[in-house]
Order: C-alpha cells, then sequence, then structure tokens
C-alpha cells in the first residue's frame, strides 16, 4: 500500500503479524540434509563437553540429489563449523536438570547444555577436518551415529566469540576453565 503523502510503498510489519497468537501452536518441518557417521553409539558414551575432553573424530554425509556440493563452495576455509542436529533418541524433558558438574544442585534446564529439551535440537562447534565431496570430516564432537543434521553454519570468531560473557551459575564450579 502506497502512502498518500511520500509517494513510497508503506512498510510491511512481518515480525509483528507473525507474532499473533494462532502463530504461537505453528507446525514446523524440517527434513535433514544428511547424517553423522560417529563411534559413540549410546547416549552415555557422548562427551558432555568435547571440546574438554580427547576431541574424536566423525564424518557428516550429506544427502545426494540436492546440489549441497555447491552449499559447501567456501566452507574449506573456516577452521570450526556449528552444526545443528536432532537429538533423535531423547524421549521427553524435564524443565529441571542435574548438571553433571558442580554442586548437586538442580538448575533450570534452559540454563544448562543437557539433551532432554523441549524441541531435540542439538548445536555444536566442531573441528572442519577436511570435505571430501559431501562428506565433512569432523572432530570434537558430541553427536551419535546416525544423528540427523539439520543445517550447518561457519563458525566465525570475531561474531561468535564474546570474551566478556557471564558463565552464569557455572562460575562457581572449581574445574570450569
Amino acid at each position: 500500500m502506497e502512502n498518500k503523502r511520500t509517494g513510497r510503498k508503506a512498510p510491511k510489519h512481518y515480525a509483528s503479524e507473525l507474532a499473533r497468537a494462532g502463530h504461537a501452536a505453528m507446525d514446523i518441518r524440517m527434513q535433514p540434509i544428511g547424517l553423522v557417521s560417529s563411534s559413540y553409539r549410546e547416549r552415555f558414551a557422548a562427551p558432555r563437553q568435547p571440546s574438554l575432553d580427547n576431541p574424536q573424530p566423525a564424518r557428516i554425509e550429506l544427502n545426494g540429489g540436492m546440489n549441497f556440493e555447491q552449499a559447501l563452495a567456501d566452507l574449506d576455509g573456516f577452521s570450526h563449523i556449528w552444526v545443528l542436529y536432532w537429538m533423535h533418541l531423547n524421549q521427553g524433558w524435564n524443565p529441571t536438570v542435574m548438571p553433571p558438574r558442580g554442586p548437586k544442585i538442580r538448575r533450570g534446564l534452559f540454563a544448562t547444555r543437557a539433551p532432554h529439551r523441549p524441541n531435540s535440537i542439538g548445536l555444536s562447534v566442531v573441528r572442519l577436518i577436511s570435505i571430501q565431496g559431501r562428506t565433512l570430516h569432523i572432530r570434537g564432537h558430541d553427536m551419535l551415529d546416525g544423528t540427523p543434521v539439520l543445517d550447518i553454519k561457519p563458525y566465525l570468531p570475531y561474531a561468535d566469540a564474546i570474551p566478556e560473557a557471564s558463565p552464569g551459575w557455572t562460575a562457581q564450579i572449581e574445574d570450569s576453565p
């Protein structure tokens, strides 16, 4: 719609339109873009903080027929990537959890990295070792074998590292970095 006084089109307000109550229950559908091949077969075997443990290798094998070879162009120059994935073996969630480190105090789920979440979405930063065709070789992950990958994004040190960030309740843990 055009503004009669200025002759310019009025700005659209997509965000306010989507904020209506009817959209709170929208159905979101995603398709995996690939799968993880990992030595971790059971949930208890995956490290809690993979960058602090002995970083293990894995592969992300992207699906064929989607032009993912083109989508991977220029990614090989990054040392690390973000991987968004579906924690396919999780069932249910709890609003409070007992973190494995620190005092044995139940914490609010959203103040932890516990895997049992309302939506089983996982997010990990991993080292990108190499790319061969549609296969990404990575190290330092916490994903189980067969984990569906939803998306991959480059890790950008200037935007993703925030040195002055507060560690919250984890500052109380003696062995925290």
